[in-house]
């Protein structure tokens, strides 16, 4: 299948998903995940029209992101906007400490908050470049060891702490499903993550109520918009290998 027939069959699939939970299209945002695919192919992805793009390491991605959005910036490391009609890069792997100088200003979302050190540093840089960085807190959800991710039990702690930090904005949770499943089976951890959302909205604990749920990914993207997701995370069913 060429792109425009894999962006054709998941835009059907969308609508499908939205339709049976009552859900409009507009409200699901999808993250074009690139970390498989080089240069070129990265930018047809541009091409036709999706502008968010995910990469999970730094290493991985710096030629992509050197190639797309250097060209604009002069490899200065500034982040656009949304709807700016160029590149938005959201970083979707743990991300290593070490790593921050290179990812913050040049990923305008990061999706793997996970613990306070990582923020500590996440907030370091951001000041440094005087700006303020949207992050998802990670959600181990399912609990598995191979999984990075805060414990649910923590996450309302681990809230409070960043209420200290002038420079991170938490917009939303983000999950992974265990992979080696049905779709269906995943319905739960999706279900989860959103109560925890809820949870923690209701509460105020955040000086702003938490919108986002980045969840979902190929083999499970309907379930999550069924579920309330709306940032999903499609690589292979959508930008292949």
């Amino acid at each position: 299948m060429t792109l425009q027939e894999r962006i054709d069959e998941v835009e059907r699939r969308l609508d499908e998903a939205c339709r049976r939970s009552g859900r409009t299209r507009e409200d699901i945002n999808i993250v074009a995940v690139t970390k498989y695919v080089g240069v070129e192919e990265t930018k047809n992805v541009l091409k036709h029209g999706l502008f968010h793009l995910g990469e999970n390491r730094w290493q991985a991605a710096a030629d992509k992101w050197h190639a797309i959005s250097g060209e604009q910036s002069g490899d200065s490391p500034v982040a656009v906007q949304p709807n700016s009609g160029q590149a938005v890069w959201h970083f979707i792997g743990s991300l290593q400490t070490n790593k921050v100088k290179d990812v913050v200003g040049r990923f305008t979302y990061i999706h793997s908050l996970d613990r306070y050190s990582l923020a500590q540093a996440i907030e370091r840089k951001a000041e440094q470049l005087g700006i303020v960085v949207p992050c998802f807190i990670q959600v181990n959800v399912s609990g598995e060891a191979s999984k990075q991710g805060i414990a649910p039990e923590e996450l309302k702690g681990f809230a409070e702490q960043l209420t200290g930090l002038q420079h991170i904005k938490p917009i939303g949770l983000m999950t992974m499903a265990p992979l080696d499943q049905e779709a269906e089976q995943s319905r739960p951890y999706f279900r989860a993550l959103r109560e925890l959302r809820d949870g923690l909205n209701s509460q105020a604990v955040l000086p702003e109520p938490m919108n986002g749920l980045s969840m979902g990914m190929s083999g499970d993207f309907e379930v999550a918009v069924e579920e309330g997701a709306n940032w999903i995370r499609l690589g292979s069913v959508l930008v292949g290998h």
